[in-house]
Formats: C-alpha cells, sequence, structure tokens
C-alpha cells in the first residue's frame, strides 16, 4: 500500500468508526506504530481529524447529542421513576458502571451512601457521588464532550476494558423491538458497548419514549441484555414480546 492510499485508508476508518486506536490501525495497515503517529500527525495537522491520546477521533461526529439541559427537562417524572427502581437494584460492596445520560444521573442521586464502587464517563455523575462518604468513584477520564459532559475516545474505552462489574445500568435514544437498543452519536455508543461487555447483568433504563425508535449506532441486542426498566405508558404488547426473548421488564 502506497503512503497516500495508506492515509487515505486511515482516515477513511476514523470517519466510519468514529475513533481508532494506533494499535488497530498498525495491524490493519500492516506497519509499525511509530508511522502510523506520523500518519495521524500529518492528518491532524491537514484538519482533517483531532489526534486523542492513544489514536486519533473523528473531527465532526455524523450526528451531534443532545444537549444535557435540554435532556435534563424531558419526560423528568419517568425517568426519576425508572432510576428510583433502577436503585433498589444496587446492594452493598456491588461494582457497578454508569453510562453519561440523564437517567443515570438521576440514579446516581438516588443510590443510597453504602459501600459501593462506580464506574462512569459522565462528569456529572462523578460529581453527585463524591458527596457519597461510602461510594468509591472511578472516571474513565478521555475527551470530554461540553455537550453531554461525558468521556469518550480511545482513551475511555481502554479504562472499561480494565474492569469486570456485577451490573451495568445504561440508558439509550432507540428502544428497537427486534434489533435490541441504538445510540444517536456513534461514539457514545461504542462506550456503551464496552460497558454491557463488561458487566454480569445489564440493565437498560429507557422511557415511553424511547420504543419504536431506531437511532443512528447500535449498542447491543437483546440477547446482551438482561433487564429492562420502563413506565407505564410503554404499551403492553411492547413488553410481552422483550418477555418473550426472556428479558425482565419492570413497569413503574
Amino acid at each position: 500500500m502506497l503512503v497516500a492510499e495508506r492515509v487515505q485508508h486511515i482516515l477513511r476508518l476514523v470517519n466510519e468508526r468514529g475513533s481508532m486506536r494506533v494499535t488497530e490501525l498498525s495491524q490493519i495497515c500492516r506497519v509499525t506504530e511509530e508511522t502510523i503517529r506520523r500518519d495521524l500527525d500529518r492528518l491532524e495537522n491537514e484538519g482533517r481529524l483531532l489526534r486523542s491520546y492513544g489514536g486519533a477521533i473523528r473531527l465532526q461526529p455524523q450526528t451531534s447529542e443532545t444537549s444535557y439541559e435540554l435532556r435534563e427537562t424531558v419526560h423528568v417524572t419517568e425517568k426519576q421513576r425508572i432510576s428510583a427502581q433502577a436503585a433498589k437494584f444496587v446492594e452493598p460492596h456491588d461494582r457497578i458502571v454508569l453510562d453519561a445520560s440523564s437517567t443515570t444521573w438521576h440514579l446516581a442521586e438516588l443510590l443510597p451512601d453504602i459501600p459501593l464502587t462506580v464506574i462512569t464517563n459522565s462528569l456529572k455523575v462523578a460529581l453527585v457521588l463524591s458527596e457519597k462518604k461510602n461510594v468509591s468513584v472511578i472516571s474513565t477520564g478521555g475527551i470530554l464532550v461540553p455537550n453531554s459532559l461525558s468521556f469518550v475516545g480511545p482513551l475511555t474505552e481502554q479504562a472499561l476494558e480494565e474492569y469486570h462489574v456485577n451490573k451495568a445500568f445504561v440508558s439509550c435514544k432507540g428502544v428497537h423491538m427486534e434489533r435490541g437498543i441504538s445510540e444517536s452519536n456513534e461514539m457514545q455508543a461504542r462506550v456503551k458497548r464496552k460497558m454491557i461487555g463488561m458487566a454480569e447483568q445489564v440493565f437498560v433504563l429507557a422511557d415511553y419514549s424511547k420504543f419504536d425508535m431506531q437511532a443512528f449506532t447500535m449498542i447491543g441486542a437483546w440477547n446482551q441484555i438482561h433487564h429492562l426498566i420502563t413506565d407505564e405508558q410503554t404499551p403492553l404488547d411492547h413488553v410481552q414480546l422483550l418477555q418473550r426473548k426472556f428479558i425482565n421488564v419492570i413497569q413503574v
């Protein structure tokens, strides 16, 4: 592969996937990691991507996230009820992971001050939990997204790979009866996929407005999910269909 072809191939991979690590690109392109770093530096200097710790990210996401301020004002009652139910599944000495959704922020507020270890990519969740003296908080770090006050990117994903947890609590933009759950932002979806993969039990927190929605990027299929907590407005036929997929559906 010529240098120009390799550089274009790298740019295409980063744009398609949202982010790539140097190690991944080195294996794909069959060149040294130092060569990949030089290629990434060149692309960044040309303004075609953004360098990050251990790799690179797409300069402009294909879809933007809804701001935290807006998400905090939508379906608040449903999110609070869902979060209160989710908190009942958290037991002393659990190790859990929380995503950067507004619903898990409500969950963080409602968690009892008991011995827990919580991993999160959410700055807001970490700040809420910092006030609970018995809760140990691990922040993933990574690239801070101001719109959602969350960390994403290769460093975030790498941090999550280091841990195993009892329970993962994640929300999403879309709940599709056949395809599973999805997210509007690809980089957030990658982080949530990591969270699902590191947990013994996966809880999806989704109010009725998320159902029959297919967002941009898939997070996980139903065979990766154990529990779904939703509100009473979610149609009964949807609940029954998910129960036939052996999902423990709880309506509050």
